[in-house]
């Protein structure tokens, strides 16, 4: 099987124009092409007034055809790579106390996922509800500003991906195919095709809580089980080893290896962690806003006139800028044809996100617009002091809000010029339960605020319309991941609990749904071998 990269066609090509392709590049006929399998499709609007759609394919070839040696002085086409995900141990399935998972979000899935497929039996212990559940207490938060702060859209079955644009990209080489793993798995549980070979792969909440429904069952099927509303209080320690867990306060469950897979805003178990000697250190993250435009500005802006193009469908974008006062903006987690959510768990603080369903029809493109902290910022060196850090603005956002959990905006036109917004204009933002027109100086701190205005008109040369008088900035997003890291060794373990296993966001080590989830899959073998060396 041959792998062809670069292949470039127009937005309306046929599948015969892709085949007719292949075979010209391989300088063969077209009726010795067995199978064409894309591997990759992506986007190229780099140039002015054109864009292109770009796949990569492997091909299998017709049985005695064969390829001139000369076709493969064109870097593009290579031996398709062959290897996949493979890992497996060969101890009984007798261990006396079955792995616990804490936490049921990307990482604890995916790990409970392949320990329950090495025949593990793996407990997963969330403190949310059921996905379905969830969302229906997530929905009536949006609309009446009741929380529930165990199950809300960080807490619960899925975790802060299941209400987010469900991105599957990820920055980490994958030697190991885990992120292919991942991508079949998420296939059979339910996710659209198209994950397989999209450059930009997303879920979309609504298809996110039917896969996510999907790989409960099969751990379920393959022996492993489920606890819901059951919250990590304590750990079970003997001589600097991990026993077990506490749930609730009152019920203890026994385990050699436990994963933490806790998401990064469990603030009540890292507080826990702490008093228990767990050792961890404080970590830059990024705080700021969401930036909101009309979603048809974005797509003429980055496509021109074939903006609305069925091929294309909602544009995306991303832009960084280094500031002279040392930060760097840079937009995260941008949701084309998406909305802005509440997405707090604590009384009385407002912080946000973005969502998309897979169509991506809504009206408005989102974006955080953030700008790098770090520990410097956060006013001591105590582990969980950037904890303090995010509360104190989400705290002031609540106040700017005027309570309910609404949300303080600002017109970025009002931004620049440096004066509060007092009404809205074209741009009607998304979030509920509603806004406030504010002064987002009120609740973040300057440096965000003059970052943002050196930054705001320089991304706007590159994106059009980034800099409209009337798009909406809601504040404030504090959660673009964990202020905190669990150290851990070579092994994925605590440095100072054995057999304790911090994972994926929660943990400071990965940031996103599918580094969690194989930051998840890493644990999950460690652990898996772990058992198979003391069976």
């Amino acid at each position: 099987m041959l792998r062809i990269k670069e292949l470039a066609l127009s937005l309306d090509h046929t599948d015969n124009d892709l085949r007719r392709l292949v075979a010209a590049t391989l300088g063969i006929a077209q009726d010795a092409l067995c199978k064409i399998t894309i591997v990759r499709r992506s986007i190229d609007a780099r140039a002015r007034g054109s864009v292109m759609l770009i796949y990569t394919v492997d091909v299998l070839l017709s049985e005695n055809v064969v390829v001139d040696r000369s076709v493969f002085n064109n870097k593009s086409v290579t031996p398709a790579p062959e290897k996949a995900y493979h890992f497996s141990v060969t101890a009984p399935h007798t261990q006396t106390t079955p792995p616990i998972v804490v936490g049921a979000g990307p990482c604890g899935l995916f790990a409970a996922l392949l320990l329950a497929r090495l025949g593990r039996r793996p407990v997963v212990i969330e403190r949310g509800k059921p996905v379905r559940e969830r969302m229906r207490e997530v929905r009536a938060f949006w609309r009446e500003g009741v929380l529930n702060p165990e199950s809300n859209a960080l807490f619960g079955e899925g975790g802060a991906g299941a209400f987010s644009d469900g991105k599957l990209a990820t920055q980490i080489r994958d030697k190991e195919q885990r992120r292919d793993w991942i991508i079949r798995e998420l296939i059979q549980a339910g996710a659209p095709e198209e994950i397989r070979f999209s450059s930009k792969p997303h879920i979309g909440t609504n298809n996110l809580i039917i896969v996510i429904q999907g790989i409960r069952a099969t751990i379920l099927e393959l022996g492993g089980s489920i606890q819901y509303e059951s919250r990590v209080t304590n750990l079970l320690l003997d001589q600097g080893r991990i026993r077990g867990v506490v749930v609730n306060d009152k019920e203890e469950i026994c385990a050699d290896q436990v994963l933490l897979a806790t998401g990064h805003s469990a603030r009540d178990t890292f507080d826990m962690l702490y008093e228990n000697g767990v050792v961890m250190s404080p970590k830059a993250f990024s705080i700021g806003a969401r930036i909101e435009h009309p979603q048809q500005l974005i797509d003429t802006s980055q496509y021109g006139k074939h903006a609305g193009h069925p091929r294309l469908g909602a544009a995306e974008y991303k832009a960084v800028w280094h500031c002279r006062n040392g930060r760097s903006v840079y937009t995260f987690c941008m949701c084309p044809g998406g909305h802005v959510i509440a997405a707090c768990n604590e009384p009385e603080t407002v912080t946000t996100n973005g969502m998309s369903h897979f169509a991506r029809k809504a009206p408005n493109a989102n974006s955080g617009l953030l700008v790098g902290v770090t520990p410097d910022d956060y006013g001591n060196t105590h582990p969980l002091a950037g904890v303090a850090f995010q509360r104190q603005w989400e705290k002031a956002a609540y106040v700017l809000g005027g309570g309910g959990y609404q949300a303080p905006v600002q017109l970025v036109g009002d931004l620049l010029a440096g004066r509060p917004s007092t009404g809205l204009g074209q741009v009607q933002p998304s979030y509920t339960p509603g806004v406030t027109p504010a002064d987002l100086r009120n609740c973040l701190p300057q440096y965000v605020i003059d970052a943002w205005r050196e930054a705001i008109p320089a991304i706007a040369r590159r994106i059009r319309h980034f800099d409209l008088p009337d798009a909406v900035l809601t504040g404030v997003e504090t959660r673009s991941s964990s202020p905190i890291r669990i150290e851990r060794d070579a092994t994925g373990q605590s440095i100072s609990v054995r057999g304790l296993y911090p994972a994926g966001e929660g943990a400071g080590h990965a940031g996103g749904i599918m580094s969690a989830a194989m930051d998840g899959m890493r644990a999950a073998e460690q652990i898996a071998a772990n058992i198979a060396t003391s069976s």
